[in-house]
């Protein structure tokens, strides 16, 4: 783990974290920055997108910009789900918003080529990270500037993860010490891990809003600053 000043971590300027949220998904909604996600992976089909400007088989896909398609996919074989063709009797994608790129035609056609290589949803080359399946909100409070912030965060991200989300609201928040009820935070650890339950279950059997009550992180200042 690399040294800066005081503080031992991640460069964050090559840091990529792991996971993202359906919030942070939907947000990517449109034409020149397209996200999906589906089968608990987050995908960015932006360069699809614009690599078939124009095309009407991108037309599903502009449809389903920020949402998550899992619905479209089969989760035995990771590919998209099929059925049995009524007019051919022959096994055929299934594609209820209908057929798009890189979906073969029903039958023969002078005007498709398949010789794009793998489909657009086989294999890595779009995908971006993991979708967090579960959500917690967190608040992170600067003791020297009293300047506090709620986080929604995924449950399985470690405390450097969710320092990168913070950086809009603090650059220098890799220049503080994390502490939770007096005991530095593990930032290699999950909120979980450093014994920050997650009590949204209790609430809900107790019938209480549980938002009357988030965890608060308390940051505390090491003179220094870090330049990221």
């Amino acid at each position: 783990m690399p040294r800066r000043g005081l503080v031992a971590g991640p460069d964050f300027q090559f840091f990529r974290r792991r996971y993202f949220t359906p919030i942070e998904v939907a947000e990517h909604n449109q034409p020149d920055d397209l996200w999906v996600s589906y089968l608990g992976n987050v995908y960015n089909l932006t360069p699809l997108a614009l690599e078939h400007i124009g095309d009407l088989l991108l037309k599903p896909i502009l449809e389903v910009a920020g949402q998550d398609i899992s619905h479209w996919f089969d989760p035995k074989t990771n590919d998209i789900r099929k059925h049995i063709d009524p007019l051919t009797g022959a096994q055929r994608y299934r594609t209820p918003r209908g057929r798009f790129l890189h979906v073969p035609p029903q039958l023969p056609r002078s005007d498709w080529a398949n010789d794009f290589g793998k489909p657009w949803w086989q294999g890595s080359r779009y995908e971006v990270g993991r979708l967090s399946a579960k959500t917690r909100n967190i608040r992170i409070i600067n003791t020297l500037t009293s300047q506090e912030h709620t986080l929604e965060v995924g449950a399985l991200e470690s405390m450097w993860e969710i320092l990168h989300r913070y950086l809009p609201h603090n650059a220098h928040a890799a220049s503080y010490t994390w502490k939770y009820e007096g005991r530095n935070l593990n930032m290699d650890c999950t909120l979980e891990e450093n014994g920050i339950r997650d009590e949204e279950e209790e609430f809900d059997f107790l019938n209480m809003d549980d938002t009357l009550h988030t965890p608060a992180i308390l940051l505390y200042f090491n003179d220094d600053l870090t330049e990221l």
